[in-house]
């Protein structure tokens, strides 16, 4: 009986996605104006391939804007690569579209929360079927941020939630239940960065927290009906929440751990190897488009084009507001222009955001030991620098780098990106991970 329903769950996964395709010419893209065209491939390069097709899952948040923009604008198919972009209904139903893999309806790779590769690849999530997988790039760092309820607009929840504990018990005393949370997906990302939330205000999200499962595209509905008093997932949509008058921005994940870590581009590992000169062309890809996204002055297109019913049927001043930082905060809703806490897709004070620092996948993992989110295949740092290493393929991007002219200065050459701080000044120093872990306060 498991094994159909496994089966049925595979098979609407797969038919759950809607494939969106779109070409370009081989020359640099146009940044005149977006005009939604979809041009030819580039077949000179295309004929140096092994493939000039790649079929990749996406979810309508600003983490996938890369492979959007990437497709629209031509970058993908300027390097002979012709990019299907798949709009997943769920996490779940990504990850079972990944098993599947595009030879049987599913899809080669795409958008992923750290560690759902790490752990499909261990068979962790995907009930014991191991499917390797590869990560090949960072998407965006920041542009993650946490929404209330207005019914919760007495607590002024914001980043810091120090001096807030009673109140969360009182409201349990009141309300006969605990206080609800939820996340996109469960021990993954969004998971990570509400409970570190918490955790850092003194809160333990396992004992105080009742924490829940509910799509993106399902926030702004359970809002309204008070399926949950906060929620951690990509903008737009909790930016929205507060714009809808729904509820209002908590906080960024850019306050809490500025240029952090958020969404990683990778791509099934037998994919990887049927096709290397293929994934150094996406990635060829990836990098231009991240450039050119990188630039204030290209904010607005990028929002005109996610803003597409076939994209993510958001109004495009909605888009343009959170691209350039332009948020909400607070109960009060006044807004904080702040471009230092936007997303950002290339270059940072921290260095270039697209490259997949090993330091920065095995925070994910380490987060995963803390909370004890996978007991018997998850419980050492060993183990988690055992899975880390054979996961993330930086050689892949620097590679790429080289290929499209990034200036050497910009090409990380080692896979750490040092020491991490933050807000509250907690320190991730890679180099010592047990001193990390045994330095915060609340764990499993």
């Amino acid at each position: 009986m498991t094994s159909r329903r496994r089966i049925f769950v595979l098979i609407t996964g797969a038919l759950s996605s809607a494939i969106v395709l779109a070409g370009c010419l081989g020359n640099p893209p146009s940044s005149s104006g977006y005009r939604g065209k979809s041009i030819p491939l580039n077949t000179a390069a295309s004929a140096l391939l092994e493939t000039d097709t790649i079929k990749l899952g996406f979810i309508p948040i600003l983490e996938a804007a890369p492979l959007v923009v990437g497709v629209e604008k031509g970058f993908f198919a300027k390097h002979g690569l012709k990019v299907e972009l798949a709009k997943q209904a769920s996490w779940p139903a990504a990850r079972d579209n990944l098993v599947l893999g595009s030879t049987g309806g599913g899809i080669d790779g795409g958008q992923w929360q750290l560690p759902m590769p790490q752990m499909i690849s261990e068979g962790v999530i995907t009930d014991g079927k191991k499917v390797p997988m590869v990560i090949l790039a960072m998407l965006m760092s920041q542009g993650n941020g946490i929404a209330a309820a207005n019914s919760v607009k007495d607590a002024n929840l914001s980043y810091d939630l120090k001096g807030k504990s009673e109140y969360f018990a009182n409201f349990q005393k009141q309300q006969g239940r605990k206080f609800r949370s939820a996340y996109t997906f469960p021990n993954a990302n969004q998971d990570i960065w509400i409970r570190w939330w918490y955790a850092a205000g003194g809160i333990d999200p396992d004992k105080s927290i009742e924490l829940l499962t509910v799509p993106a595209t399902e926030t702004l509905q359970g809002m309204r009906n008070g399926t949950m008093e906060t929620f951690s997932t990509g903008d737009p949509w909790p930016s929205r929440i507060g714009r809808d008058d729904i509820g209002y921005l908590a906080a960024l994940t850019a306050q809490i751990w500025p240029v952090h870590p958020e969404e990683f581009l990778a791509l099934r590992s037998d994919w990887v190897k049927s096709h290397p000169k293929a994934s150094v062309a996406l990635l060829k890809g990836l990098i231009e488009t991240q450039r050119w996204m990188d630039k204030t002055e290209n904010r607005p297109q990028v929002a005109k084009i996610l803003s597409s019913r076939k994209w993510y049927n958001v109004p495009a001043q909605v888009l343009e507001e959170s691209l350039t930082g332009q948020y909400k905060l607070g109960a009060e809703g006044k807004t904080k222009a702040n471009p230092k806490l936007r997303p950002l897709y290339w270059a940072s004070d921290r260095g270039v955001i697209s490259y997949p620092y090993k330091s920065l996948t095995n925070w994910f993992l380490l987060e995963a030991i803390r909370w004890k989110f996978f007991p018997g295949k998850l419980d050492t740092i060993d183990q988690a620098n055992q899975i880390n290493e054979r996961t993330v393929r930086d050689d892949l991007w620097r590679e790429a780098a080289k290929q499209v002219g990034v200036p050497a200065k910009d090409i990380p050459t080692g896979s750490s990106r040092g020491k991490e701080v933050f807000f509250d000044g907690t320190v991730y120093d890679p180099a010592d991970p047990a001193g990390y872990l045994n330095s915060l306060k609340i764990k499993r």
